[in-house]
């Protein structure tokens, strides 16, 4: 039996995450977990899908801890996965243009984990796609960084609006899950209304 999202939480400050539920005709209630992934050390001794995994988890759980206890909440998490490195959002601008130049030219893996909560279920999982970038030219990198659009993003991009912009990047898995949100597995657990047309 699949969950009804109908009163989903979505304990993410992530907007492209919300939209990206919004697609599929969910308008869920967004709180913040107040969770700075950023201040834990990223561990060499576990593999990045259950690094991942396990950050879902907890921000799933610090964001119930603010809910009644029957709500339904999504908490999930995104890195960059290159020679075995796992690279989350960027500390700085330089952070992030040795990043992008570390990316470019060459391929890596982006792993999102996942985890829903309930009264009486839970759900963990993650899902990863390949993604290979192309030769990005040096004023493209830098006119795109002093827009500042690399902040809190894993690899210091979003998918969507650098292909956009035009950036030779390529996938091959769910695209979804390189922008935050697997919604191709979230389909095999959730009962989506169909969408509305205008």
């Amino acid at each position: 039996m699949k969950l009804r999202p109908d009163q989903l939480v979505l304990a993410s400050r992530s907007p492209r995450r919300r939209l990206l539920l919004r697609e599929v005709g969910i308008d869920a209630r967004v709180i913040d977990p107040n969770l700075d992934d950023g201040l834990i050390p990223t561990p060499t001794s576990i593999a990045p899908d259950e690094w991942v995994a396990a950050l879902a988890y907890l921000k799933a759980r610090a964001g119930a801890d603010q809910l009644p206890p029957n709500s339904l909440v999504l908490g999930a998490d995104t890195v960059v996965v290159k020679a075995g490195q796992i690279i989350g959002q960027p500390r700085d601008e330089q952070h992030a243009r040795d990043i992008i130049h570390a990316l470019r030219n060459t391929d890596h893996e982006v792993v999102t984990g996942v985890a829903i909560l309930n009264a009486d279920r839970r759900f963990i999982f993650s899902d990863t796609a390949h993604v290979i970038v192309g030769d990005i030219t040096n004023e493209s990198i830098e006119s795109y960084l002093a827009t500042g659009a690399w902040r809190g993003k894993a690899g210091a991009y979003n998918l969507a609006e650098r292909q956009e912009a035009g950036w030779p990047i390529e996938v091959t898995g769910d695209p979804t899950t390189v922008m935050g949100l697997p919604m191709n597995r979230l389909r095999e657990i959730f009962e989506f209304k169909p969408i509305e047309p205008i």
